[in-house]
């Protein structure tokens, strides 16, 4: 059999798995909140979250996977070299993936993959087939590349402080003088709010695995141009909804307890907060990570309401992680193709 055809064979399994290990690594993300202010069970939260989840890929466009796509350039490298460079990016962004996950630690699962690429390209064929993107931008140009991907990743959990903190503040102004049973309502609120932000987290990290089995395909030759087939956005939807549907209860306690204690106006001011900002980045084609943006929507909610309640000790080991994901990843993606890659040859 063609040695092409393995690899192309390989590699779209370690997208797919590695659109799984994201879906049950961010699905906690997601229900964290619902299931910590008690308006959902668990199991139907992870039922509701995978309904939408699914169909957000299908619906959200593909202005993310063009990004994604777009950030390494592998077309000079022959097709065998160039699918086992994904390879091992793809295995170094898993590892991490898994690594966090059984810590508890909700990192990001699109710093894992951007830095997984990028190490596995870097080792493979040198820096300079990274679309690092800086210059031009500097240079009035557009924004594209790593330097689009970085500045997303960076801004999101930003916005998501920012907005969680006013949003906050702006509800509980109008609820003031709200009674108790006010939470009744606020829980039924939180199913259109959690659909919301299923929708969008399924529009955003789906569509970056999308982007990479699109690469797969151009580079191995079976499509002439980069365009994502229907296809590829039904496995991709399809893998991230079984992901979740696994579910990844460790992280749901450091999200929904360990940061800050989350009540019902809470968990609903994140929920609006966070797919605010992952619908807007989906629709600006840039990939932003889940986990940043509602863990810091939840600090800005405790830092609006009572500053000293929040676990910022907790949020210290949080963004410790966002730091060293990178960094970890890439190493990890270039040592898996230093090892795989005299096979290559």
């Amino acid at each position: 059999m063609d040695p092409v055809l393995i690899v192309a064979f390989l590699a779209v399994f370690t997208v797919l798995l590695f659109d799984y290990t994201n879906g049950f690594h961010d699905a906690a993300n997601v229900v964290a909140t619902v299931i910590a202010s008690r308006a959902m069970t668990p199991a139907r939260a992870v039922i509701l979250v995978a309904t939408f989840e699914f169909l957000g890929p299908l619906l959200g466009g593909t202005a993310v996977a063009n990004t994604i796509g777009g950030f390494i350039d592998l077309s000079d490298l022959p097709a065998l070299m160039s699918l086992g460079v994904l390879l091992a990016g793809l295995f170094g962004a898993i590892g991490w993936n898994l690594i966090t996950w059984w810590r508890g630690i909700p990192s990001s699962s699109s710093h894992a993959l951007v830095g997984g690429l990028a190490g596995a390209v870097v080792a493979a064929a040198g820096v300079d087939h990274v679309v690092w993107g800086f210059a031009d931008w500097l240079q009035g140009g557009p924004l594209r590349g790593v330097a689009k991907v970085l500045l997303a990743l960076i801004l999101s959990p930003i916005l998501g402080f920012a907005v969680g903190y006013l949003i906050h503040k702006l509800s509980s102004f109008i609820f003031r003088a709200a009674r108790p049973s006010l939470n009744r309502n606020l829980r039924r609120a939180q199913y259109v709010t959690t659909a919301g932000l299923a929708f969008s987290h399924g529009a955003n990290d789906a569509q970056k695995s999308m982007g990479i089995l699109t690469l797969v395909l151009v580079l191995g030759g079976f499509i002439p141009s980069f365009q994502v087939p229907v296809w590829v956005m039904l496995a991709c939807a399809t893998a991230m909804t079984l992901g979740i549907l696994s579910g990844g209860w460790r992280i749901v306690r450091t999200l929904g307890f360990a940061v800050y204690r989350v009540r019902p106006l809470h968990a609903l001011d994140s929920q609006l907060t966070s797919a605010a900002v992952i619908l807007s980045a989906s629709l600006a084609g840039a990939p932003v990570s889940t986990s940043h943006v509602v863990a810091t929507s939840i600090m800005g909610i405790g830092a609006s309401e009572h500053p000293h309640r929040v676990r910022w000790g907790k949020a210290g080991e949080i963004a410790m992680t966002w730091i060293i994901t990178i960094p970890a990843s890439a190493a990890a993606g270039a040592l898996i193709f230093l090892i795989i890659g005299p096979l290559l040859d």
